[in-house]
């Protein structure tokens, strides 16, 4: 008799953790509430977010802030998609800011976890236009503290 086994892909485990964290963080549900995980490798995630007024400066395009959060939140999952459910505390967060975007554009998200280890995670992301061919709008690295 065959034994039906449950597995959980790194996707799944990703928009559950996800889930998860949004109602106990305020600003991560206030900005980045509309998110969605499209893609999960061990690794590595992509997400999408439409920018809307909630993100803007007073320039009406992408604040920075906004950015950087970002930055936090796609080195998490990028260290959840290990499989974790503890991603850590951050010790360093560096964004650098390329270009920006206004109301109605879509931003690709892509965190990847080039180190995950007993004590610290190595994570870099990139924020790019979804269309237009990609235009890197920031890039950084986020650097976390891996308590147990």
């Amino acid at each position: 008799m065959e034994t039906e086994t449950e597995t959980t892909t790194e996707l799944d485990h990703v928009r559950k953790y996800w889930a998860n964290m949004k109602p106990n963080s305020a600003i991560y549900n206030f900005l980045l509430g509309d998110i969605a995980i499209t893609s999960a490798t061990k690794g590595r995630i992509i997400a999408h977010l439409q920018v809307s007024p909630v993100h803007f400066n007073s320039k009406n395009t992408l604040h920075g802030a906004v950015s950087s959060c970002i930055m936090d939140w796609a080195g998490g999952m990028a260290i959840a998609s290990h499989g974790l459910d503890n991603t850590g505390l951050s010790t360093d967060i560096h964004t650098t800011f390329v270009s920006t975007a206004k109301e109605g554009d879509v931003l690709e998200i892509e965190g990847k976890a080039s180190k995950v280890g007993a004590s610290l995670a190595f994570t870099t992301i990139e924020i790019r236009h979804a269309g237009d061919g990609g235009k890197v709008i920031a890039y950084g690295t986020h650097t976390k503290y891996m308590k147990k």
